[in-house]
């Protein structure tokens, strides 16, 4: 293994790759700012210019755009809680809270950390683990992803700010909002009511846009605009608490990140939701998720990178893409007469190592980038909203026309805005809805497909793969559970109370009695005093002067 990274030290390190790698960089992060375009498109369209390129050179540069997006998609959805793509969605639960509460440097500069730390160790994990990990994905077939995006939609219990009910509601509004456009089993239009634009289904990023950009623009402009947000460089830092804070939600991100990086066609977006519930779940601070808690920063944009890692894993070592990103990036491979496979890492050496050493160069550059803009990134809330809400209206309209070109994709963000400031005004969690909107479209795509395997028993072929079975189990334990756990609380809550009640309705009768038996009792005392100083005397009358006794009498003289 070492000597594979030194071929692709030798190879990242040329003077042109590195150049090449910072121009990917940082036309990644300026990609990720605009609301719509996303990783898989700035790609897309950047393709064709890397034709004249090296392979090794056009694909390090095409790299460093899509980990790039992911960092400026990022700063969008903590900034103006415009999320630049579908995994950044999470970022603004907690991000944009921070941002609001005057910590929108601390929580720019936790994503930029917590990403690049994750990046960092899964790219290391790639170098020893890619192969190994390329088999585990290889056994994992429709049927054992159906069971992941089951997991997935259980976690919609971290997401129900305690109604789980309301919760499933708007979770299921998500999912059949998924299902608009053909049928992928029999082919027929469903809830397009005639038109054209849906038969592909409702545009996911022109939701995102409308949901929590304009929504929350229409939401404030109805509470009223309020006071810029006044933050001064020095107070952009972050604390050693906040570090410390930051820690083990980056290290959980990370794991979770990875592991569903490496499952073909589970995606960041998936596993940032995964990090996020899983926070919500075990976190010392989950109480404070949702309101601009550093850990619903930190974890989710962690495993937003390490999935983006792990998505490269059946990648090239199966030619399988792990994402829409990695399925373009594979189209390039073939479009430089490079076939991803098992014998790549044999026959490709320098190229793999190349590519794969230049994450960790791309991460570094990234951090750089990112990292001291954080406060300049920051002050843009220090703008009069007067000027700030047009500039929002503005990014978000133009980057979902640029997605598809189509004036219909304003209708969708326009529609989906009021719904957001709905949402919002009833208390109704997003996240849920987003979750189904999300994972709806994959779960069908792989029910329809192990039902295909399993010649129409769904259940028999779950219960052929102890895998499946398993994570079944423990999505229907992920959602009995908690509400269980929930009213056993409760229950513990009113018994205690009701003692505590009986405990200070006997401490206020004894505060009552007390006065009424200290009189009595100073007068039983005053009697028994009496009694027993008649006694004494009495019997001192009866009672001879020990003096007086023969052997102790004086002599007289």
């Amino acid at each position: 293994m070492i000597d594979n990274i030194l071929i692709g030290l030798e190879a990242a390190l040329s003077v042109e790759n590195l150049i090449w790698c910072f121009i990917g960089a940082l036309l990644g992060t300026i990609i990720g700012l605009l609301p719509g375009l996303g990783s898989a498109t700035g790609v897309a369209i950047l393709l064709p210019l890397t034709l004249t390129l090296d392979p090794l050179t056009a694909l390090i540069m095409l790299a460093g755009i899509y980990h790039g997006s992911q960092y400026g998609a990022t700063i969008t959805a903590i900034l103006i809680a415009t999320p630049g793509e579908a995994s950044s969605v999470v970022s603004t639960l907690d991000g944009y809270q921070m941002a609001r509460n005057g910590k929108a440097g601390q929580a720019l500069a936790i994503s930029a950390i917590s990403a690049f730390a994750a990046s960092v160790v899964t790219v290391f994990l790639l170098f020893t683990l890619a192969q190994f990990f390329a088999g585990l994905a290889l056994g994992f077939g429709p049927v054992e992803l159906m069971a992941i995006m089951i997991l997935g939609l259980a976690t919609i219990s971290m997401f129900s700010a305690g109604n789980l009910l309301l919760g499933m509601a708007v979770c299921t509004a998500g999912v059949l909002v998924g299902t608009v456009g053909i049928d992928i089993g029999t082919g027929v239009a469903r809830y397009t009511f005639g038109s054209v634009d849906l038969m592909s289904g409702v545009p996911f990023v022109e939701v995102m846009i409308g949901l929590f950009a304009l929504g929350e623009l229409l939401n404030q402009l109805d509470k009223g605009q309020p006071k810029p947000i006044r933050s001064r460089f020095r107070d952009l830092m972050l604390s050693k608490e906040e570090i410390k804070r930051s820690g083990f939600p980056t290290l959980r991100g990370m794991v979770i990140g990875f592991l569903v990086g490496i499952l073909p066609g589970a995606g960041s977006t998936l596993a940032s939701f995964m990090a996020y519930g899983t926070e919500k779940k075990f976190s010392k601070h989950r109480r404070e998720m949702g309101k601009g808690a550093i850990e619903g920063v930190a974890s989710p944009d962690a495993a937003t990178s390490a999935a983006a890692n792990g998505a490269f894993i059946p990648t090239l070592a199966l030619g399988v893409p792990g994402g829409a990103t990695t399925a373009v990036l594979l189209g390039a491979f073939l479009l430089y007469g490079i076939t991803p496979g098992p014998l790549l890492f044999e026959e490709e050496p320098v190229l793999v190592w190349g590519l794969l050493v230049s994450f960790l160069i791309g991460h570094f550059m990234l951090l750089v980038l990112n990292l001291p803009m954080a406060p300049v990134f920051a002050q843009l809330l220090r703008l009069r909203y007067g000027y700030l809400y047009p500039l929002i209206i503005f990014t978000a309209f133009i980057g979902a026309f640029a997605v598809s070109n189509n004036s219909f994709s304003l209708w969708v963000v326009l529609f989906f805005g009021v719904v957001g400031y709905f949402m919002k005004r009833l208390n109704i969690p997003i996240a849920p809805f987003v979750l189904g909107l999300v994972i709806g479209p994959l779960l069908e795509k792989a029910l329809v497909q192990t039902s295909a395997l399993g010649q129409g028993d769904v259940l028999g072929a779950v219960l052929d793969s102890p895998v499946a079975t398993t994570l079944i189990v423990a999505a229907i334990l992920l959602i009995v559970v908690p509400p269980v756990v929930s009213k056993l609380r409760g229950r513990s809550a009113s018994t205690g109370l009701g003692v505590s009640a009986a405990a200070e309705s006997m401490l206020q009768r004894s505060e009552t009695d007390a006065p009424a038996q200290a009189e009595g009792g100073e007068a039983d005392g005053q009697e028994a005093g009496d009694e027993a100083t008649g006694e004494s005397l009495h019997s001192g009358a009866r009672q001879e002067d020990p003096t007086d006794a023969p052997g102790n009498r004086t002599p007289e003289n």
